[in-house]
């Protein structure tokens, strides 16, 4: 018997906290080395080209404080609306368990969201980037998510078809696949590229480190909200059976 919505959305809300404290620790131990370097070498620009350097209206401890909280909040909204879709189109998922489902989602929105975003336009460090094209690149960011998301949706639905007209599921599974690669380099091609250049005085070593960091911090957070939110699912499932059974005698 499938859990209540409210039920459904506590324990949303419970995973994506765990999760939002997965990317905050991620940030604080990852993230923030090359972050650090990077704003030393925009400091070292602003010294070189005679400017005087902003002062910061909040230190640089309370900064990374701040950032940690912001990616707890984040968690939990996305672990809202986690529990949302879960509830949504559990019934369709081919995963037997909702442990299976939970990764199975989680899979999908890894891929929709952080991953295929991350290749077409990834993370850039303090120092990267012109303030006046923030619009034009947000954008083409957030437009690009919503391409991804219309990509699973569409393999979703070319793998039920597939299956209606009697595709075996290995069959079904790769033709789904194939199609979803194809789309995704499709969107890859077609979207514009970041306009802003990558400045001299940022080594390559440097940039990396940051973007892949960056995309460890949402692969982190995915992973802990799809295994947290299949576990308190299935935990919960198991104790509504045994008062169930405890109920019989």
């Amino acid at each position: 018997m499938s859990s209540p919505f409210n039920a459904v959305l506590r324990r949303g809300l419970l995973a994506g906290a765990f999760a939002g404290l997965t990317a905050a620790l991620f940030s604080l131990l990852l993230v923030q080395a090359p972050l650090q370097a990077s704003l030393g070498i925009e400091e070292a620009r602003s010294h070189a080209s005679g400017e005087h350097a902003h002062e910061e209206m909040f230190s640089r401890p309370v900064q990374v404080v701040g950032g940690m909280v912001a990616a707890v909040l984040v968690g939990v909204a996305i672990g809202v609306i986690f529990a949302v879709v879960f509830a949504s189109v559990r019934h369709r998922m081919t995963a037997r368990t909702d442990f299976g489902r939970s990764l199975q989602l989680t899979a999908v929105g890894f891929f929709a969201v952080s991953l295929l975003p991350a290749l077409k336009y990834p993370a850039n460090p303090p120092g990267v980037g012109e303030t006046e094209s923030v619009s034009g690149r947000t954008l083409s960011y957030f437009s690009f998510i919503a391409a991804g998301v219309l990509i699973v949706l569409a393999a979703h639905h070319l793998h039920g078809y597939l299956r209606a007209r009697g595709w075996n599921p290995s069959r079904s599974t790769t033709a789904t696949a194939a199609a979803t690669a194809v789309l995704a380099g499709v969107a890859l091609w077609a979207w514009p590229a970041n306009p802003d250049p990558i400045p001299a005085d940022v080594p390559a070593a440097l940039l990396w480190q940051f973007r892949l960091a960056s995309l460890a911090e949402l692969a982190g957070m995915w992973a802990v909200l799809g295994f947290s939110f299949g576990l308190l699912n299935e935990s919960s499932r198991s104790a509504a059976a045994t008062e169930a059974l405890a109920a019989q005698r």
